[in-house]
């Protein structure tokens, strides 16, 4: 049986009125006001239409369904007494002649009201997001998603580029997050692995002759959920180009995305081209962090020499750092509590003192500060009614943790924060190595196939111990959009000789790159072009368009914070049957 409608249930006006129509939808609501007289609303994915009915028969044709039920509604459009003009079809209603049941609700309770899904638990939610989707709200970021990608992709093709899809099954390799592996059912003892992301395939197309590519790619990555970082897998815009420098890359992602975020984004002013471009030292000594919101107008100040003898205990032998708000009004209880935030988020404490309207120095470490106030307000340029928020530590900490007050101070300060806006900004520069936590030895900073500046010659002298491997920067860059990194991209690094040299900086040498990366390295022995690209998150922008904190909201299913989907039971135990097929053992067995 083929079901039929002839509008849908946010389509009926006035002009409609008087016409035989039939419906089909979602039994949102049904509200009886007498024996003969009851109001049905009726919702489908376009919106919601009312449906009033004036007989015993019609009553009884719904009155023991329950809600989320589906029905089709046939009979007359009229023109309503009572209009609403919240809803496009307020100034109508349907006079039903029939009613069918499609699909009945089996439940007499909902785990939650469908327009008041986002109020509940979010296990529950995930749980039962089939139902959550239902919900307009909701289903609205969806449906954004949608239009983003489409406009997205319409522009890349606009731009020249080539949609390519690259392997799901690929081979391990190196990348910084934990692979997602695939056993091999031909090949004993032998894994697959899904991609991080097509980064290695992406160049080899360039090698391969191929000018522009960019494709909506799958990442997988095993690896922690946060708020802006959903577990598992995500989407990225990924591209590539050619012959291609830093500046190609920008301007390709100036052009596209600003006309996108003005279009689709909660606000609707968004950066114009040339983005901002800062050095990532300058981003960490100004801002405190590499992914600065420039909506916010406060920087650091260095306080260094300034309160390093003041007496203060945490000042002593460390880089302080200072954040001046001119104007702030808050309360002792709110600076606490701002301060709490700040240590909950970086795990350092944060101080601070206030130059009052009476040009005095009070509260918090105030008594540190009295004795050498002249040369405080000067150095820090105060005037009566600022407030002054300091970190403490080694150089990297202090600038972290008034990264984090800064955003504090803020959110905190409408008069320093232009929140109704899209701020783009580029971060260059980034360092080519760093010390690795865990290892305690130099490791590739971000990616490992990024172009040094300075080329073969920097690594030679790096080798040689007569550069600091840790002062080599190179040419990556991230997209920073409201203090959210919506990408990392790099000019790679496209020369084998620079390549082996590069590596061997971190310990790996020739065999190991031929053997880790061993069609890359192949193919860039046979003349490959210099290349460049990018790969924007396109869950990140969803969520910033969309207005919303967590990247949940604006995927269709996704996975709770421990890479779980409750929805459907995954991960799960499987038959020891395919266990054996892949010659796989578990040490861990399924409770009976």
């Amino acid at each position: 049986m083929v079901q039929s409608r002839t509008h849908t249930c946010g389509e009926l006006r006035l002009e409609h009125a008087g016409q035989t129509v039939t419906l089909a939808g979602f039994l949102e609501n049904i509200r009886e006001v007498g024996q003969n007289l009851a109001f049905v609303v009726l919702r489908d994915f376009y919106g919601i239409t009312q449906v009033v009915l004036e007989t015993e028969e019609m009553i009884a044709a719904v009155k023991g369904l329950n809600k989320e039920s589906t029905i089709q509604v046939t009979g007359i459009v009229r023109e309503r007494n009572s209009k609403n003009p919240k809803l496009p079809t307020g100034d109508i209603e349907v006079v039903p002649s029939e009613i069918k049941v499609l699909g009945r609700c089996r439940h007499n309770e909902l785990p939650f009201q469908i327009n008041r899904s986002r109020e509940a638990d979010e296990s529950l939610r995930l749980k039962y997001r089939y139902l959550d989707l239902r919900n307009p709200e909701v289903k609205g970021n969806i449906i954004l998603r949608c239009n983003v990608v489409a406009a997205l992709r319409a522009a890349m093709l606009g731009e020249g580029f080539l949609e390519i899809t690259t392997p799901i099954l690929t081979a391990s390799s190196p990348e910084g997050a934990r692979d997602y592996l695939v056993p091999s059912r031909k090949h004993p003892g032998k894994f697959y692995a899904l991609p991080q992301a097509p980064q290695q395939f992406k160049q080899l197309l360039m090698a391969s002759g191929f000018d522009k590519y960019f494709q909506i790619a799958p990442c997988f990555r095993d690896e922690d959920a946060r708020g802006d970082r959903s577990p598992g897998e995500f989407y990225q815009l990924d591209m590539e180009m050619a012959f291609a420098s830093q500046d190609d890359v920008f301007a390709v992602l100036e052009r596209v995305l600003p006309p996108i975020f003005s279009k689709y984004g909660t606000y609707n002013v968004a950066s114009e081209a040339p983005f901002v471009r800062i050095p990532y030292l300058e981003a960490m000594d100004k801002y405190g962090s590499d992914k600065p919101d420039l909506r916010i107008d406060l920087t650091l100040q260095d306080a260094t020499q300034l309160l390093a003898g003041c007496g203060f205990g945490p000042f002593e032998g460390n880089t302080v750092k200072a954040i001046v708000v001119t104007d702030f009004t808050g309360t002792r209880k709110q600076i606490d509590g701002l301060c709490n935030e700040v240590e909950i988020q970086s795990g350092e404490k944060a101080y601070w003192f206030r130059y009052d309207e009476n040009g005095e120095i009070v509260g918090g470490i105030s008594k540190f500060v009295q004795p050498i106030k002249d040369q405080v307000v000067e150095a820090l340029g105060l005037i009566p009614g600022c407030f002054v928020g300091l970190t403490a530590g080694k150089l990297l900490t202090a600038q972290k943790t008034a990264g984090v007050l800064r955003n504090k101070l803020g959110a905190f300060c409408p008069n320093h924060m232009d929140k109704e806006r899209y701020e783009f900004c580029w971060i260059v520069d980034f360092p080519m190595y760093e010390i690795g936590e865990e290892s305690g030895q130099l490791e590739f900073c971000h990616n490992p196939f990024s172009m040094p500046n300075g080329g073969l010659d920097i690594l030679k002298k790096a080798a040689a111990g007569e550069v600091d491997p840790l002062t080599i920067t190179a040419y990556q860059y991230d997209l920073v959009c409201n203090g959210v990194e919506l990408s990392s991209g790099a000019v790679r690094n496209h020369d084998p000789e620079i390549m082996l040299e590069a590596f061997q900086l971190v310990r790996l040498g020739e065999e190991d790159v031929k053997s880790k990366f061993p069609a890359m390295y192949n193919a860039f022995t046979y003349g490959a072009p210099p290349h460049a690209g990018i790969a924007p998150g396109v869950d990140r922008m969803v969520m910033l368009l969309a207005g919303e904190d967590s990247i949940r909201e604006i995927i269709p299913f996704p996975m709770n914070k421990n890479a779980q989907d409750v929805m459907m039971g995954a991960p799960s135990f499987v038959d020891p049957k395919q266990l054996a097929e892949l010659n796989i053992v578990c040490t861990t067995k399924e409770e009976d």
